[in-house]
């Protein structure tokens, strides 16, 4: 595998369940493609591992057989393969268990909606190779000096690494503190865990089982997505039975802001726009929206404000409350709403509803498409976010990049991100969007009208606003220097325990 790695850089091991472009359902993916790259771009030799989905198989490049891993105990082989992914010179290994990953539907799901019932098992096979390749397999010539796990499906991982002398230094990031990874007590047993992990202290969580909490506990460093949802956290409200855990971690636990890929959402050079366009050239930016029009097959209207909504169709995302506007936004007639999404089985057939009761203003498209999100962040006026909770939330940051102008709720990342539209952020030329606190429809409403009012009376300033969303800086580059100084931490820590070990 190519390296390109500066004196001093260290080797890290980027670990995930998912990472675009080989297979994605969330943020997560974009994460895992993103980081590792921009980590490299500093001088460090950062690998992704990702489980062999067949799309991941079939996409990632100079693929190969590397090494058998040789794990007891399992349904069948487990190897170790090895390529590039197909759009970057980002080393990749797939951990091959067909046992265990090759099906279809999603990495989490089948396809009908329903959680694998042996994603437990599914996911400690993949912690038991984590483990195995951090600690160095024969077969390959490379050791990563810190393993950085993602999410409740890694969480096993640095558990099965901290019995170790040798080991690397262990990083966890929870991207969404609400998806945990709980089990029953016959779960722990039938996974065949050592029995002191059923403690207060080890992965016992409320008389379950978290690998989520194994991940939190057990690394070196632990961090979420933003600085603002990293507080939440450490609250009763928004901690979700892990505030306690997290307030105890102290300073080794923090919150890094996510950035956005740069050579992925770029309007001027993004193939999936039916007009590129750029700061100097924002009135191109019009044929995205008719080209959306006709996409969602709603009426070519120029006049017309186009809002539109991209995310898992759940609660948490607010689109109850977006659902609750729907009679709202018919009144005023002149905008119309595309969302893309899926979810809830329920939100999802009101959605669909309200889409045929008024197909001149709702179009819906259940699942998630790509090429598709590119043109609504492209041609639409406004994008909404309502967040109850959010961690970081991508698609707010690409709404800037595309001038699209983001309407969100005052919450973890987004409250980060972007900036409320007020006289002094206007004059100061920080204004990016439109901010709401409450979580009801009558705040999300009030937003939206102050967006409409600004739009429609004072087209300058609502040019200016554009123009200010996409200059900010949203790339990986900071957020990459801030994960190179927190591996240094945990290094350090690590080296703190092993001398205390060895006195």
């Amino acid at each position: 595998m190519p390296l390109s790695v500066a004196p001093g850089g260290q080797a890290v091991l980027f670990a995930s369940s998912e990472a675009h472009p080989l297979i994605k359902t969330g943020g997560l993916a974009d994460v895992a493609a993103s980081l590792p790259m921009a980590l490299r771009e500093l001088g460090h030799d950062a690998r992704l591992i990702i489980p062999a989905y067949p799309q991941a198989k079939r996409l990632v490049r100079e693929l190969r057989v590397l090494s058998d891993v040789g794990l007891k105990g399992t349904q069948g082989p487990v190897s170790l393969l090895g390529g590039l992914l197909p759009d970057r010179d980002l080393p990749v290994y797939l951990v091959e268990a067909p046992a265990y990953f090759c099906r279809e539907g999603n990495p989490y799901t089948d396809v009908s909606g329903r959680d694998w019932g042996d994603n437990p098992e599914r996911f400690l096979l993949f912690a038991r190779v984590l483990a195995r390749v951090a600690l160095g397999l024969p077969t390959i010539d490379w050791r990563p000096d810190v393993l950085h796990c993602n999410d409740w499906q890694t969480g096993l991982a640095p558990v099965f690494l901290s019995r170790y002398e040798e080991r690397p230094a262990t990083v966890f990031t929870v991207h969404n503190l609400a998806y945990q990874g709980v089990f029953d007590r016959a779960t722990f047993d039938r996974l065949g865990l050592p029995p002191a992990l059923w403690s207060i202290g080890g992965v016992e969580f409320h008389q379950r089982m978290s690998f989520l909490k194994g991940g939190i506990a057990f690394s070196d460093r632990t961090n979420t997505v933003s600085p603002t949802y990293a507080e939440e956290v450490r609250t009763a409200e928004y901690g979700c039975g892990l505030d306690g855990l997290l307030r105890q971690l102290g300073s080794r636990f923090r919150g890094i802001l996510n950035g956005i890929d740069y050579r992925t959402w770029d309007p001027l050079h993004d193939a999936s726009l039916a007009q590129n366009y750029d700061l100097d050239s924002l009135e191109l930016k019009a044929a995205n929206k008719h080209e959306l029009q006709r996409h969602f097959d709603l009426p070519h209207d120029e006049h017309s404000l186009v809002l539109g909504h991209i995310g898992r169709l759940v609660e948490q995302k607010g689109v109850d409350m977006i659902l609750d506007l729907v009679p709202r936004l018919l009144e005023r007639g002149n905008i119309q709403l595309v969302v893309q999404g899926e979810g809830d089985r329920v939100l999802e057939q009101r959605l669909l509803e309200h889409a045929a009761q008024h197909p001149s203003h709702l179009s819906v498209r259940i699942g998630y498409d790509e090429a598709r999100a590119h043109l609504i962040e492209a041609g639409s006026d406004l994008f909404l976010m309502p967040s109850r909770f959010e961690p970081c939330g991508l698609n707010q940051m690409y709404s800037l990049r595309y001038g699209t102008v983001p309407i969100v709720r005052r919450t973890g990342g987004l409250a980060d991100t972007v900036v409320d539209t007020t006289p002094d952020s206007l004059a100061s030329n920080d204004a990016t969007g439109f901010l709401f606190d409450d979580a009801d429809a009558d705040a999300l409403w009030g937003a939206i009208e102050r967006a409409l009012r600004l739009h429609r009376e004072e087209p300058a300033t609502w040019r200016r606003l554009v123009q200010n969303g996409m200059t900010r800086d949203l790339s990986w580059q900071a957020s990459a220097n801030y994960y190179q100084a927190f591996y240094e931490e945990a290094l350090e820590s690590r080296a703190q325990q092993a001398v205390a070990l060895s006195a």
